[in-house]
């Protein structure tokens, strides 16, 4: 089997386990293993600079080298939405661009080798993060609570710009996974309860991600937070792929609550090993110790939550280690199951 036909093998959590290795190792090799399109580089990917209005006139702050990404700077006076129960005297919804370049985009893809390589696109700001980009943090989960009704309207209306999104992304490009972006808690709890997730944001992805199947497409939620209980939601809503997931989440826990009905990609304890004064053995030992503890579950592959680490150069020696002690691994699986 080539690379491609390893991933996804794993992705079908086919049995016996025939290949243990990087997760992103059939995908391109671009940063974040992502092909950036145009409308994600004209809605977000352009910002840079201490205080930058993106087009749904939200502050943001982006200074290469110094932070880890595009943050948000949203507070009571700048917020786009002052009163949920008015969202959308507030809200404009911005018209994407007739005059995008996606013959660029095309010709990157046109050089991958598709027999042996993945193409992922990737989606940011997903309905909760695009949510706390219009509000501050808190407002946006008080409303989740106080002003549901109001709350489900704004998703409902972002879903369907998503899938505006969504529709010329599929007839434009030709891609196999989509990666979706929406963080649903901190690194050990959810910012809110499953039936809070039941109630206001299942039900759009479901439309969303019902659409990207519909168009043959693998739907990769990248969700590096912790989100335990809502990995069967994530199931039900059609998610192939849950990547970034942390250790926290009780992996082997979660392995068994979806039943290899979603690949599950991460495993490793970032803030352990992506750090300045890490040494390599440390790196090392810690992918080991995902795989030993992960991978006779199934439907594990291991990978940086983040895609990519801070500190660079750790990122290579995690590739690596995936690589050489996942396949040290599959030998042993192998003669263990023979």
């Amino acid at each position: 089997m080539n690379k491609k036909e390893m991933f996804m093998s794993a992705l079908k959590n086919e049995k016996p386990i025939k290949w243990m290795g990087y997760g992103f190792d059939a995908f391109t090799k671009t940063m974040y293993h992502c092909i950036m399109d145009p409308i994600s580089i004209w809605d977000i990917i352009f910002i840079e600079g201490e205080n930058v209005l993106d087009h749904w006139g939200v502050n943001h702050r982006f200074i290469p080298g110094k932070d880890p990404g595009i943050i948000p700077m949203v507070n009571e006076q700048n917020q786009v939405i002052k009163d949920i129960t008015h969202w959308r005297d507030y809200v404009t919804f911005p018209e994407i661009p007739d005059d995008l370049d996606w013959d660029s985009v095309r010709a990157q893809i046109a050089e991958v080798d598709r027999d042996n390589e993945i193409i992922m696109l990737a989606t940011f700001r997903g309905l909760f993060e695009r949510a706390h980009c219009l509000m501050t943090f808190e407002d946006t989960l008080i409303n989740m609570y106080e002003e549901p009704e109001a709350m489900n309207e704004l998703f409902e209306a972002y879903t369907d710009w998503k899938l505006k999104v969504a529709k010329l992304l599929c007839d434009n490009l030709s891609f196999d996974v989509i990666q979706s972006h929406d963080d649903w808690g901190s690194k050990t709890s959810m910012f809110f309860s499953v039936d809070k997730f039941r109630e206001l944001l299942k039900p759009h992805y479901k439309r969303l991600y019902d659409y990207y199947h519909e168009r043959g497409i693998i739907v990769m939620h990248h969700c590096d937070c912790y989100a335990a209980e809502l990995a069967p939601e994530m199931v039900d809503l059609g998610v192939d792929i849950w990547e970034g997931v942390l250790p926290s989440n009780d992996i082997p826990k979660v392995q068994k609550a979806t039943g290899g009905k979603m690949l599950l990609m991460g495993g490793l304890d970032q803030g352990l090993i992506d750090q300045a004064d890490v040494t390599e053995e440390a790196v090392r030992a810690e992918v080991r110790r995902a795989i030993d503890e992960y991978a006779p579950g199934g439907a594990f592959l291991p990978c940086i939550g983040s895609i990519e680490c801070l500190n660079a150069w750790v990122t290579p020696i995690v590739i690596d280690e995936c690589n050489r002690y996942g396949e040290e691994w599959l030998k042993k699986y192998q003669q263990q199951n023979a």
